[in-house]
């Protein structure tokens, strides 16, 4: 591999061939080698990210599911952290715990990327262990504040239709097209161009004023708190900050809340760009510079007690797109040159970082990906190997299955 930046440090900020040596430091996927991988690191772990390039493959949804599996039957771990508000994710610790519905009832209220029929199996094999484990249970929970549901769009809209009934049209004017964010993101209804154009927010806001214009709405059963939290939920979505990097500091006040208070060792299942433990820079927005993400500031809290895994894929139909082979500048087309298609690497160990760190850019393939933007659907860091411990990486991908 050639290797044209000063010091012992690759760089994929130009393409590299693979070397010998970096094909003798790639593990084999398998059942095998992933007990191998969940006992390294398990090791001193308190907290492990593990990060998928996309929410839309089979594949690395089921990868992360196998070692998340690993980590519970052979290293005590009994938290999972979600990216999802804590009301939402409530459902789903509710029926781990008592088997209350069905894990696809469950999962009616959640983010949208998690309604599929995998994360379904990952929640009945849980609801299984916790049957068998009575008196040491998994624990899930959401890394956001509660937040808004569709059922308080309707609280609210009742309340109208009761106490002012000439006023309904005009509340569910703002109201009927912001609650559809609640199945599609506002950003990704932008980016499909099934938006309808006036920015959430601003109906969310004028909903509001709407509400606390009339009589005796301070006396009626929460219906102003609904209409708070419906405007915060718009105000903290990707649109209504103008910001994919989410509320890093918050979810990881969430996180590590829940491990000081329970005890329990944490696993965290969010994206590549939130689980990276050094801060990120978006080729969607590189104007804005390194970003902290959720890692990054639980590495600084937990040190090399904090683990950061990535999952990715060289290509594959997603069902929401295409993605082509990547751009040669990726760190996915390096790591597509490796055998077998399916493999392992721990940047850890001194030898293997000084052989692949350095500067280097990771696909991303979000809701608002397309392939005619490919070359800046990625995220970049500064250092490789401190952005992610352990690197996971398929040759090709295939869609999830999405609940009904």
């Amino acid at each position: 591999m050639k290797n044209d930046t000063a010091g012992p440090q690759g760089s994929f900020s130009a393409r590299m061939r693979l070397s010998a040596a970096q094909q003798a430091d790639v593990v084999p996927l398998s059942d095998a080698t992933l007990d191998d991988l969940a006992a390294k690191i398990a090791a001193d772990a308190m907290v492990i990210g593990i990060g998928e390039s996309t929410r839309f493959s089979r594949e690395t949804f089921g990868i992360r599911d196998r070692l998340f599996r690993r980590l519970v039957q052979g290293h005590g771990f009994r938290a999972l952290a979600m990216q999802d508000s804590a009301g939402a994710v409530a459902a789903l610790d509710r029926y781990v715990q008592a088997g209350e519905g069905s894990a696809a009832s469950a999962l009616d209220g959640a983010w949208r990327p998690w309604r599929t029929a995998e994360m379904a199996a990952t929640l009945e094999w849980i609801r299984a262990f916790n049957r068998d484990h009575p008196h040491d249970p998994i624990r899930i929970f959401g890394v956001k504040p509660a937040q808004a549901q569709p059922e308080d769009y309707d609280a609210v809209l009742d309340h109208v239709r009761e106490s002012a009934p000439e006023r309904w049209a005009e509340a569910a004017s703002h109201l009927e097209p912001i609650r559809t964010a609640h199945r599609t993101d506002e950003h990704v209804q932008r980016a499909r161009g099934t938006h309808p154009g006036r920015p959430f927010i601003d109906h969310a806001r004028d909903a509001l004023a709407l509400i606390r214009s009339l009589p005796g709405v301070d006396r009626a059963d929460g219906v102003l708190a609904r209409m708070r939290l419906i405007v915060d939920f718009h105000e903290r979505s990707v649109a209504g900050r103008d910001n994919y990097a989410g509320d890093g500091a918050a979810w990881a006040d969430a996180i590590d809340d829940h491990r000081r208070r329970t005890g329990l060792r944490v696993v965290y299942w969010d994206g590549i760009a939130h689980t990276s433990a050094a801060a990120v820079t978006l080729g969607l927005a590189p104007e804005r510079g390194p970003q902290q993400s959720v890692g990054s500031l639980l590495r600084d809290r937990y040190g090399a007690r904090y683990v950061s895994v990535a999952i990715g894929f060289h290509h594959g139909d997603l069902g929401v797109a295409t993605v082509p082979e990547p751009a040669g500048d990726l760190m996915d087309a390096m790591l597509g040159e490796a055998e077998p298609s399916a493999h392992w690497l721990d940047l850890r160990p001194a030898a293997v970082r000084r052989r692949w760190d350095g500067p280097a850019k990771a696909r991303v393939i979000s809701g608002v990906y397309t392939p005619s933007r490919d070359a800046a659907e990625h995220l970049a860091v500064a250092c490789l190997a401190d952005a992610f411990d352990v690197l996971v990486h398929i040759r090709q991908a295939s869609p999830v299955r999405w609940l009904p």
